[in-house]
């Protein structure tokens, strides 16, 4: 259970793209040779993959096994150049973010996750992509389980490209919505709304949810976005969307709740390690900020809770 070896041969292959090369029978030597490796190691890489079950051999070739699909690179972002990938490197640091309670991403690369996607754009365009298919799941189940037509207008802060404010507009007519976020995040928003023949009732602005955020709205939705912080972080950005919803507006709060010992303690370790976040329950996200009552608890898609506060 203890070693490395298993785990990064899954990364190298996935890296590699090998679960593509090798959906028919393909010698290691031509493998190697369309990935420009060492065909003497990468047929030990193939060997440890055939004795975890992911490949099988025959005859001195190697084709990927159905488990190994997983492998492809059209599925999760498991290659060491990804996002994940380079992210999950991190955990090497892992007793730095044990002791200390800080993220262990600057410790291994210098800088925080945030600085690393701003700096290298192949990195926050593969996460800007992930965070997108995954809420194309969610966002339908968040747009039928929770009623928004009581509210006229929406914010999504952190909102993406617009997948979820778009599914809650469909489903609800009369209703208006603003993402908020970064500058090539916003602009894919404002594409997504303008596709949906939303682009009267949907609007998208560039900027960070520490700046102030435009002001009157009924509901401010913060949707996976406070485990990516620690508490000081969370409280500035759960307090920035109170003072713009003002006393008549409410903020709603969408995340996977700790409730430990669970299935989701391995995503809990990852928020610490990338972000130096946690996952919290809801009386924690309720203490972040004095004056949030927490009105009512949804559960709104498979693993997320709604969590709606007033002020």
């Amino acid at each position: 259970m203890a070693d490395l070896v298993t785990p990064m041969c899954v990364r190298v292959a996935a890296t590699l793209g090998l679960a593509d090369l090798a959906d028919a029978w393909e010698t290691a030597d031509a493998l190697a040779s369309r990935t420009d490796t060492d065909a003497s190691v990468l047929r030990v890489v193939l060997d440890q993959l055939v004795t975890v079950g992911l490949f099988e051999s025959r005859d001195g070739r190697y084709r990927v096994t159905e488990a190994g699909r997983g492998l492809s690179t059209e599925v999760p972002p498991l290659g060491l150049d990804g996002w994940l990938g380079r992210a999950e490197l991190a955990f090497v640091e892992l007793a730095h973010t044990v002791r200390t309670g800080e993220a262990a991403y600057p410790v291994r690369y210098g800088q925080d996750f945030w600085a690393d996607l701003a700096a290298r754009p192949e990195l926050r365009q593969g996460f800007d992509g992930w965070m997108n298919r995954r809420f194309a799941t969610h966002a339908p189940q968040i747009a039928r389980r929770f009623d928004w037509s009581r509210f006229s207008r929406v914010v999504d802060v952190g909102g993406g490209d617009g997948t979820l404010l778009t599914e809650i507009l469909l489903a609800n007519p009369g209703l208006h919505g603003h993402v908020v976020d970064l500058p090539a995040t916003a602009d894919a928003a404002t594409r997504r709304f303008a596709e949906a023949g939303l682009g009267d009732r949907a609007t998208a602005t560039a900027g960070s949810f520490f700046d102030p955020l435009p002001a009157g709205a009924d509901a401010y939705v913060l949707s996976d976005i406070l485990h990516n912080w620690g508490d000081e972080g969370a409280r500035a950005i759960l307090a920035g969307c109170a003072e713009a919803a003002g006393p008549d507006g409410v903020v709603l709060v969408i995340e996977i709740m700790r409730s430990p010992p669970g299935p989701h303690t391995a995503f809990e370790l990852s928020m610490a390690v990338f972000f130096g976040g946690r996952e919290r329950t809801p009386a924690e996200v309720a203490a972040l900020v004095p004056g949030l009552t927490l009105a009512a608890t949804t559960k709104v898609a498979d693993n997320r809770q709604l969590l709606e506060f007033h002020l």
